[in-house]
């Protein structure tokens, strides 16, 4: 009977992390499509302009010369502190506390109110140590972690940017772009604390990589984000206060 229970236990949690990954894909998906639509709109807008005699003009894009200015201890710790409490992970954690509550994951925690408070602290908590131990080892690293936007133009280069920046830093008085170890240890280090330290016994490294994986996934898809929503102060995290706290210097606008 008890080979049974654990059989179907094995199914139920393969289904549940199923589920996780399309929901984290669809995420990644919409985050794409909202943030290209207002670049698409305004490209369409300012393709093939026509002068005042009816003919077409030729324009060429505008260089941008934009130098790197290596923040200062000031700004990294507003930006750790922001992205430790700031709006962004909380939102993070009840957004992610949602989905674990729906799948009832861990099942140990039950629905209910209490349910969805230990997911909250628990994704919190994850998120926290990521955090910390990305700005830790970028500091002893002497890397710059911050996210700078693109100086390209055009929807596909800058979501390549925003992509490959989930694991690139800045290094150096020049800010030459160097992969980053902080960037690919942290989501795992979170998923590690919380295995080891409040999931249920059950939970093994094996899960907590699997968790780290769909950390880093949700990394890059926080970077989309900033690349085409943070631009301007118009933008919709300008009227959220969330450009204030990711001041990365040097990060010039972007059409």
């Amino acid at each position: 009977m008890m080979t049974t229970n654990c059989g179907l236990d094995r199914r139920l949690t393969k289904q549940n992390l199923y589920m996780k990954m399309r929901r984290s894909m669809l995420l990644l998906l919409v985050i794409a499509d909202l943030a290209a639509l207002p670049v698409l709109a305004k490209a369409q807008s300012l393709a093939d302009p026509i002068d005042s005699s009816g003919t077409v003009a030729s324009t060429t894009p505008a260089q941008l010369k934009l130098t790197y200015t290596r923040p200062t201890h000031t700004t990294k710790f507003r930006n750790y502190v922001f992205d430790v409490i700031g709006p962004s992970p909380v939102v993070a954690a009840a957004f992610a506390a949602g989905i674990g509550q729906a799948d009832n994951a861990p099942p140990e925690w039950k629905q209910g109110a209490e349910g969805y408070g230990k997911r909250f602290v628990s994704d919190f908590g994850i998120a926290a140590v990521s955090t910390t131990t990305r700005y830790a080892l970028a500091a002893a690293l002497k890397e710059d972690t911050l996210y700078y936007r693109c100086e390209c133009k055009g929807v596909f280069p800058r979501l390549s940017h925003a992509v490959t920046s989930t694991l690139i830093a800045r290094r150096g008085a020049d800010g030459h772009r160097v992969f980053s170890v902080p960037a690919l240890v942290a989501p795992y280090a979170g998923t590690m604390t919380a295995v080891y330290g409040w999931y249920p016994g059950r939970y093994d490294a094996q899960d907590a990589l699997r968790m780290g994986n769909y950390a880093l996934l949700g990394s890059l898809g926080w970077n989309i984000a900033r690349e085409f929503l943070s631009g301007g102060p118009h933008s919709l995290f300008s009227r959220m206060h969330l450009n204030n706290g990711q001041a990365a210097p040097g990060s010039g606008p972007n059409p």
